[in-house]
């Protein structure tokens, strides 16, 4: 068995509290696997308005810690909860976080510093020392620079390791110089190289990249896909610089509270070893979207933010050929106004085949995956997807671009072998999307088949226990980069030192 490390998760959101997008979903779930596996794990957050203590059992722990920012001090305090036996610790700074939205203000980045020097200082304060500091995207990644700088010389930190993970590299935390002058480390600066070619600007998601002693993204594929051009958002150079600390990590899902057997969102539970009571759930599903109750017509499933990334631009031009196949089509999401748009024009083209909700919420979306036949993903690019996973684990048939987790999570439909669990395209243009959705929809023919199909990919297993052993390793492999690069003296032998390693087999 391996042995216990303490964990101290950094995060912008988290599940149940507050959800922006993904990695709400990863901290949410990912600290219980871990917490299972023996590892004392702590995960700090910022106190939001809309996290109201008394729905989740939040009580005070610190009522004044002083936090260095801005060649100033902020006053702030701190509360907390538990989930799954781990602590939740909420950082307090009304002026900072009580406000209408979580992310989208011209101060983001001293909000996001604030916050991460509090949980750090927070961590002294409770006298309690972590092993590994796992900093979440932009919002955390000023972390892995201080420890370079502000706490290089802190005995503290100094066993410290830190693991840095990209969820999405579109989004990546770009300021003014100032921000540094905020973070305390304007003078401080010995080892960031200028790799994003983008001027007088600060990159913290790049920072994050340069600085730790591991870095991890949430899909083998899409963590081989950024240290390219095509997919790297300018930071490919950096990525690849740093190639032998990157690694990719499959997301699991909450296998606990997302299971059709048990799910209270759902109109009709089920398993794999009664797949015949999930037809009512796509009558219920047929019924409450104002789709035709046609138990034989294949219904296809979309839940998305509707923008290009996500496909949309794709399948908008080949919805008339697909309502030309037999099938109804399902969208929910919400996102760019034209595709409002567009989809609403459609549902009105075609009544009773096609429906669009723009929403979002359980209500709707657990429905979808436990009715619709098929599960639309047609992704530009897609780090990991959860939701194609989410799917199959209810019985709906992915049809999926092979790119990022989508394509290391699902392959081909093959009748003559029984293998595969969906279908899948990878050229990204319409007529291939097409050519998927046509073979599933053919297939959807073969009953039989089709039945075994849906139990091959309900039986797959995408829990969080083999990704939480993963990280495990790779928590093991931070601490070793860190004690070899803190035996070198030179800021310069520390830079070398970062590329010198072979990757995690």
């Amino acid at each position: 068995m391996a042995r216990s490390l303490k964990i101290l998760t950094l995060s912008a959101e988290m599940t149940p509290f507050v959800k922006v997008g993904g990695p709400a979903d990863v901290v949410g779930a990912l600290p219980k696997a871990l917490r299972a596996m023996g590892h004392d794990i702590r995960i700090a957050l910022p106190a939001y308005r809309s996290v109201r203590p008394d729905q989740f059992g939040i009580t005070p722990c610190l009522d004044a810690l002083t936090v260095p920012i801005k060649q100033a001090t902020e006053i702030v305090s701190v509360s907390e909860t538990s989930i799954a036996n781990s602590p939740v610790y909420f950082i307090n700074a009304p002026k900072y976080f009580h406000r209408d939205n979580i992310f989208g203000y011209n101060d983001d980045g001293a909000r996001f510093i604030l916050f991460c020097r509090a949980a750090l200082e927070f961590c002294k304060a409770i006298n309690w020392s972590p092993d590994i500091i796992h900093a979440h995207e932009w919002h955390t990644a000023i972390v892995p620079n201080w420890m370079h700088t502000l706490y290089h010389n802190d005995p503290f930190f100094a066993n410290t390791a830190t693991v840095f993970t990209i969820h999405n590299l579109a989004y990546q935390g770009i300021f003014g110089l100032r921000i540094l002058e905020i973070a305390g480390i304007a003078d401080q600066e010995f080892l960031f190289p200028a790799q994003n070619d983008m001027g007088d600007v600060v990159d913290l998601m790049a920072r994050g990249i340069m600085y730790s002693d591991v870095v991890t993204t949430v899909s083998e594929t899409y963590a081989k896909e950024i240290i390219t051009p095509e997919f790297g958002e300018k930071l490919d150079h950096l990525l690849l610089q740093r190639s032998t600390r990157l690694y990719g990590v499959l997301n699991g899902i909450d296998a606990e509270s997302l299971n059709p057997a048990t799910d209270p969102y759902i109109a009709q539970n089920f398993d794999i070893h009664n797949l015949e009571m999930r037809a009512q759930n796509k009558r219920a599903l047929q019924e409450i979207s104002h789709l035709n109750i046609q138990p034989d017509a294949p219904l296809i499933g979309f839940v998305s933010r509707l923008t290009n990334q996500k496909g949309c631009d794709l399948f908008t031009g080949i919805i008339d050929q697909i309502i030309k196949l037999g099938a109804q089509l399902l969208i929910v999401g919400s996102g760019d106004s034209y595709y409002h748009e567009i989809f609403s024009k459609f549902t009105e083209k075609y009544p009773g085949r096609v429906s669009t909700h723009f929403t979002f919420g359980a209500d709707w979306t657990q429905p979808l995956y436990a009715g619709a036949d098929m599960y639309l993903m047609p992704s530009r690019f897609e780090p990991c997807g959860l939701n194609q996973m989410i799917a199959m684990r209810y019985g709906a048939i992915p049809i999926v671009r092979a790119t990022g987790g989508l394509a290391d999570t699902v392959t081909e439909f093959s009748p003559e072998n029984d293998t595969g669990e969906g279908f899948v395209f990878d050229d990204y243009n319409p007529w291939d999307l097409y050519g998927a959705i046509s073979r599933a929809v053919q297939s959807y023919r073969f009953k039989d088949s089709w039945r075994k199909l849906m139990i091959r990919a309900m039986a797959r297993d995408y829990s969080w226990t083999a990704s939480a052993a993963r990280y495990t390793d790779l928590y093991e492999r931070a601490l070793e980069f860190h004690r070899e690069d803190a035996a070198l003296s030179a800021p310069s032998d520390i830079s070398a030192s970062m590329y010198t390693h072979e990757p995690l087999d």
